[in-house]
């Protein structure tokens, strides 16, 4: 594998993305840990629970009081839904509401409240704010045990150089408290950090130590190898396992979270982390799949602005880099199996990450 390939090509793509940033499923398993709360089975009734908020103006903060929840939750006759400690909405074990005309907050929390079992609180998973636009919640997911993993402790973002003074003090109420930064050297040169008063800003390059990096992909095949090699790079290079552990361990030992992870684009580098978090919760495949391959619609303003001022051939070439694709998680996926034969034992021998650690993070970070 040519590093210089694959990391000029994560770069770029970083870069590019970044130039006009502000302008639930079923699965076999395969890759899920198996140590940890095996048997757990889970008192909260719901298979499926979402918010989604209406859409606001691209680059803005400012939410719009109205919100779609779905929900899904058999063995059970009646839900009832809150909201700022009112009734918003109720219906039976199956259900879809409109609520509109709430007050405007940071975010909108709702209660969903099942006549038996245990409820869960959510809110919409993307978080808006003017200077980013993939900044977004990595909980209200379902495991495979029917655990929740819970939303406001860990979130994940594109760049935060271009945070304003009312997101910085968004993300102070939201009680960010950590935040892990996963770009190279220069990009944090280039582009440096935003954080919140009182946050803990550290330093985690996935590709600490790969040197400098000249050559690009010249034709769309080319583009698509590298992003798949980059991924892998990831999971077996030494920058990307002892900045993956930082990022575990930091949530673990976080009490006090939120904790925040993020690169330039939100995407490749952010995308595996999550990835890898999600997946040692035991959250499913296809679900940690459609979270990964969200970045597009989060990101889709943004990347057709970038290649709207590029030529058509160099676009071609480009737009690999803008997406997030199955194939390049998948990547990851495979690189795990090859080099550590299960994600146990990549968390463990390549994370240092042990049954010990891990059930701890999921008594942490989920409820049921």
């Amino acid at each position: 594998m040519k590093k210089a390939v694959l990391l000029t090509a994560t770069a770029v793509a970083s870069a590019l993305t970044a130039t006009l940033a502000v302008a639930p499923a079923t699965a076999s398993g395969r890759d899920l840990p198996r140590s940890g709360d095996r048997g757990h089975r889970s008192g909260i009734p719901f298979t499926e629970a979402t918010v989604t908020a209406a859409d606001a103006p691209a680059g803005s903060a400012t939410a719009t009081g109205s919100f779609t929840l779905a929900w899904k939750a058999p063995g059970t006759r009646h839900v009832e839904i809150r909201a700022n400690g009112r009734v918003v909405a109720r219906g039976g074990a199956e259900g879809r509401a409109v609520v509109t005309g709430l007050p405007a907050a940071d975010r909108q929390w709702f209660e969903f409240r099942p006549d038996r079992g245990e409820g869960l609180r959510l809110a919409d998973r993307l978080v808006k704010l003017e200077g980013a636009v993939n900044f977004r919640d990595a909980g209200g997911y379902r495991t495979t045990t029917g655990q929740w993993v819970k939303m406001g402790e860990v979130y994940r973002s594109d760049a935060l150089n271009r945070l304003t003074p009312a997101d910085l003090a968004k993300l102070q109420r939201l009680r960010v408290r950590t935040v892990f930064d996963l770009r190279m050297q220069d990009e944090r040169t280039k582009d440096a950090d935003r954080v919140p008063a009182g946050a803990r800003y550290v330093v985690a390059d996935v590709f600490a130590g790969s040197g400098s990096f000249e050559t690009m992909p010249r034709t769309p095949d080319e583009a698509v190898r590298a992003m798949t090699d980059a991924e892998r790079a990831m999971v077996s290079g030494e920058g990307g396992k002892k900045a993956y552990a930082q990022v575990l361990d930091g949530i673990g030992e976080d009490r006090a979270r939120s904790v925040l992870f993020h690169c330039t684009a939100g995407k490749d580098r952010t995308g595996w982390a999550n990835a890898a978090l999600l997946t040692a919760l035991g959250v499913p495949r296809a679900t940690v799949e459609a979270d990964y391959l969200a970045s597009n619609d989060y990101r889709r303003a943004a990347n057709e602005a970038v290649l709207a001022h590029l030529p058509a051939a160099q676009a071609a070439v480009y737009k690999p880099l803008l997406d997030v694709r199955p194939e390049y998680l998948n990547a990851g996926y495979d690189e795990v199996r090859t080099a550590h034969g299960s994600f146990d034992r990549y968390l463990e021998d390549g994370l240092g990450i042990d049954s010990r650690e891990l059930k701890q993070l999921r008594k942490d970070l989920l409820v049921g």
